[in-house]
């Protein structure tokens, strides 16, 4: 499907996908190749990519983790 218009996300960046769980078109910076998704969904889904969060309060942020 042919993409057109500004990203839904910045606004300001061409869209050229199409999240597959929203519908929204968004640009490269705001599309989860991996996923299909746009970043928003993304995160939701557990896919990351909206936002880090390694600030202050988050439960793991001093754990050494190791496999």
């Amino acid at each position: 499907m042919s993409v057109s218009g500004l990203c839904q996300v910045c606004e300001s960046a061409e869209a050229s996908h199409t999240c597959d769980q929203c519908g929204r078109a968004v640009c490269d910076q705001h599309h989860n190749d991996a996923f299909g998704l746009c970043l928003d969904c993304s995160a939701e889904a557990g896919g990351g990519g909206a936002e880090t969060d390694d600030g202050p309060g988050r439960s793991d942020a001093g754990d050494d983790v190791r496999f």
